[in-house]
């Protein structure tokens, strides 16, 4: 049994942030902005916003689509690293949230490549004869713990969700390979101190800045960089393709910079790149979904295309995806 995507969707808050706006804020610049990270604006959850809120939506835009019910999914999985709380999962939550009560419901933790990793996961399941169908979610609240005094690290990070909905096929087309990756020589280069069992709430911890995201930016674009060329490496070689041959290349929307270099090493042109990231910024885990339902409902992905999904984020983990797409444009 072979896995394919079936429907997808998304759900960003309806704040905008501009860089004019940040410009009030730390001391930066559009231009220093726009020329570092290709970044214009990003979204921010409002008070009584969460991950679960922009999950939730997200999923039922997927299902939708797909024209399952909640009734039948068999497995809920959220890469997310900006849970509703430690526990219980986010996903239950959305369990709960969407009536899919015969579903089993996980988080995963694997930062930026949490959506791939998702896939993955599911794809396995689904192969193994274990289950039928799946709602796999990238979402994130970021703004959460960004501090927005840090100039490095406040101008990247955005919030929202995207979900695709992935079911047993006997086509062998679908999810053709997934290579999900770590190396934790390097996990305190991108990482939150605070909220875990080493720093846990406390008058230092909270005076200390232990919530926000702590990042090396330069030394994080090496890793990237070179990660996310290995990865989408091994889903060439694994179906035994070259890089001309994609019909579109989705990579993480980390910034500007790390897609050009990734493509460039890939030998990838440009018109073939799916980029949004002017108007989201670095959305995590809800990176890679968002910005395959964008491409989805813009139209670009016809049935029959070759597709390269590809990631990196904290931990360090790396992941690809390569994907014949089987949703013709009426289904949308």
């Amino acid at each position: 049994m072979n896995a394919r995507i079936t429907g997808t969707g998304s759900s960003l808050p309806s704040k905008i942030l501009t860089n004019a706006d940040l410009e009030l804020m730390v001391d930066t610049s559009d231009d220093w902005i726009v020329s570092r990270t290709g970044v214009k604006e990003r979204r921010i959850a409002v008070a009584g916003e969460y991950t679960s809120t922009f999950a939730s939506e997200a999923a039922r835009r997927a299902l939708s689509m797909s024209g399952i019910s909640p009734e039948e999914l068999d497995l809920i999985i959220i890469g997310t690293v900006t849970p509703d709380f430690p526990f219980p999962s986010t996903a239950c939550i959305i369990q709960n949230e969407l009536g899919a009560h015969n579903a089993v419901a996980f988080d995963v933790s694997a930062a930026c490549s949490g959506f791939i990793y998702g896939l993955s996961i599911a794809e396995s399941f689904i192969r193994s004869g274990k289950i039928k169908k799946a709602l796999v979610i990238g979402a994130e609240v970021l703004s959460r713990i960004v501090d927005w005094s840090d100039r490095n690290t406040c101008i990247l990070f955005g919030d929202g969700a995207g979900a695709a909905i992935v079911e047993a096929s006997e086509e062998l087309n679908g999810i053709l390979s997934t290579h999900i990756f770590s190396n934790g020589s390097h996990w305190n280069l991108l990482y939150q101190p605070g909220s875990g069992s080493r720093n846990p709430a406390s008058d230092r911890s909270i005076d200390s800045k232990l919530f926000f995201i702590n990042m090396e930016g330069n030394e994080v674009f090496k890793h990237a960089v070179k990660a996310m060329e290995e990865a989408a490496m091994a889903a060439l070689e694994a179906n035994s393709m070259k890089a001309s041959e994609l019909s579109m290349f989705i990579p993480h929307q980390a910034n500007i910079r790390i897609v050009n270099a990734t493509a460039k090493r890939l030998g990838i042109p440009m018109e073939k790149l799916f980029i949004n990231l002017h108007n989201y910024g670095n959305t995590s885990a809800a990176s890679i979904p968002i910005a395959l339902d964008e491409a989805n409902r813009q139209g670009r992905l016809k049935k029959g295309d070759t597709i390269l999904l590809d990631a990196f984020g904290g931990g360090f983990t790396y992941a690809s995806a390569m994907l014949r797409w089987q949703l013709d444009s009426n289904q949308v």
